[in-house]
């Protein structure tokens, strides 16, 4: 077929009449991503905003349009994975053409769900991480090959496999109690759900320019965060949500695997998925509102607690760092701090009150004793300055209503405020208590973190009380706040202040 470019494009697709707002980057990342870099694309395009909205990309991922030309009715632009310069090295690829449709698959919905199995317990004063630890850097390679499309679902697990065995080493040399996988198969804490969900799409951050009103601001805040835009992605739904096959399930059977301590493992909240998943002209495509998407999210969250509990998981922590986004962000917002959160929020009040029922509804009928919810207010930098401050006063009866067993809070960090605030929680809540800061290299002592830890103690009771660090290690796979030496090492600290207060 011929073509009106200076180079031959090795994929060439028709994105018909969609504009970059309403699928066409969702089709070009599917094109796109498993090209080798210095590989061409050819996209056909007949909606006039794709000649603005194109340069603008292809600027801002780093990707380089190479010419356009009309061709009847339609425009083609030919876009270089990378620089033009690259194109020598690229491997030589076969000419194809691609439909332009997203295919939707079905979504099945279970009967009954599966009842709880026994799992062992967690004692008081035991020590955990909050979830996240530091990928080695061939798992981070493999992260981002995988989900390009380079690296196939057998090579990929197998990779993950060998990391997290690394990170449960890491974890039982230190002497924890209850052990995570280290989320190492998962790109980020919270958008990694979309590569698990059906209808659903991860697309980088820089793809989300055409979406927000006002993209010269959005394209500044960008190019402010510590990790580079286009390597963290965010969900676009495009369908009906659906859950074919398990979020986290595989990584708790390997875990356990590995251990017959507890082990705990860690998904994001209804909560951080509605406001991340909903983006009008892509999600609206499919779901009416907000509102609407977050049943689905609560119904695919429910199917995997029952799922994680009947396997034996001892803990299943549904991360909400959202919350503080709601009420702490002033004049200075704090969006890029979720790498997510776009939609639009109401007042304080309203936006607490549905975190509440969404939270709630996800956990009604499950043993809450073996639930728990962690929040934060940021860890996507060691910068303290750059990260949300303020008290859990204006949270404290949100979190007292949440039907959970236990909240894992940080408190180490001067940012929290004073932990006394939190004395007004349920009685039969547990606390999870940020006895380090992740964010700091020094190693805290044994002695520091035994005097936190007598400071929860006196407030709540022994038997209420967690040991974990503020937060995870590597929140993000890209940038994490920790190296694995130093978190081991603050865990093997913790566990020190513990075996000292049992004592």
């Amino acid at each position: 077929m011929s073509h009106p470019h200076p180079h031959a494009p090795a994929v060439s697709f028709d994105g018909g009449d969609l504009d970059c707002g309403s699928g066409l980057l969702l089709l070009i990342r599917k094109h796109i991503d498993p090209l080798p870099r210095g590989a061409l694309l050819e996209i056909l395009s007949t909606e006039i905003s794709v000649r603005e909205d194109l340069p603008a990309w292809c600027r801002l991922t780093g990707n380089e349009l190479v010419s356009q030309a009309s061709t009847g009715k339609a425009v083609s632009f030919l876009v270089c994975k990378g620089a033009l310069s690259e194109r020598a090295a690229a491997q030589a690829l076969p000419r194809a053409q691609f439909v332009a449709t997203r295919s939707l698959v079905p979504v099945t919905i279970p009967g009954r769900l599966p009842e709880a199995a026994p799992a062992p317990a967690i004692t008081p004063l035991s020590v955990m991480g909050v979830g996240s630890w530091p990928r080695p850097r061939w798992m981070l390679q493999a992260i981002h090959e995988y989900l390009e499309g380079r690296l196939s679902e057998d090579d990929f697990q197998a990779t993950a496999d060998d990391a997290v065995r690394l990170a449960v080493e890491a974890q039982l040399g230190a002497g924890v109690d209850v052990l995570t996988d280290g989320e190492q198969r998962r790109d980020s804490y919270a958008s990694f759900v979309a590569a698990r969900l059906d209808n659903c799409q991860l697309i980088p951050l820089t793809d989300l320019l055409p979406l927000v009103d006002d993209p010269a601001h959005f394209e500044q805040e960008l190019r402010a965060l510590d990790v580079p835009a286009a390597s963290v992605r965010h969900p676009a739904v495009f369908g009906p949500l659906g859950r074919s096959r398990p979020i986290a399930v595989h990584e708790a059977r390997f875990l356990q695997g590995l251990t017959q301590r507890p082990v705990k493992v860690a998904l994001p909240g209804p909560y951080l998925l509605a406001r991340t998943m909903w983006m009008e002209c892509v999600s609206d495509s499919a779901y009416r509102s907000r509102e609407h998407i977050a049943q689905d999210i609560v119904r695919v969250l429910r199917e995997e607690l029952a799922d994680l509990l009947a396997a034996g998981v001892s803990m299943v922590q549904f991360d909400e760092p959202v919350l503080s986004e709601v009420v702490f962000t002033g004049a200075r917002n704090q969006r890029s701090f979720m790498c997510g959160a776009l939609s639009e929020k109401g007042d304080a009040a309203h936006e607490l009150a549905f975190a509440r029922d969404l939270i709630n509804a996800l956990t009604q009928g499950f043993p809450v004793e073996r639930i728990g919810l962690h929040m934060c207010r940021g860890n996507w930098t060691p910068d303290e300055d750059a990260c949300l401050s303020g008290s859990y006063a204006p949270l404290v009866e949100t979190l007292r209503t949440l039907q959970v067993g236990t909240l894992f809070l940080e408190s180490c960090t001067p940012r929290a405020g004073e932990l006394g605030i939190l004395r007004g929680l349920r009685e039969e809540q547990r606390v999870g208590v940020g006895v380090v800061n992740q964010k700091h290299a020094r190693t805290e002592s044994a002695e520091e973190i035994e005097a936190r830890a007598r400071q929860a103690i006196t407030l709540f009771g022994k038997e209420r009380v967690l040991l974990v660090p503020d937060c995870g290690f590597a929140t993000f796979a890209d940038n994490p706040v920790a190296s694995a030496q130093i978190a081991r090492s603050k865990l093997a600290a913790m566990v020190q202040a513990a075996e000292r207060l049992r004592r």
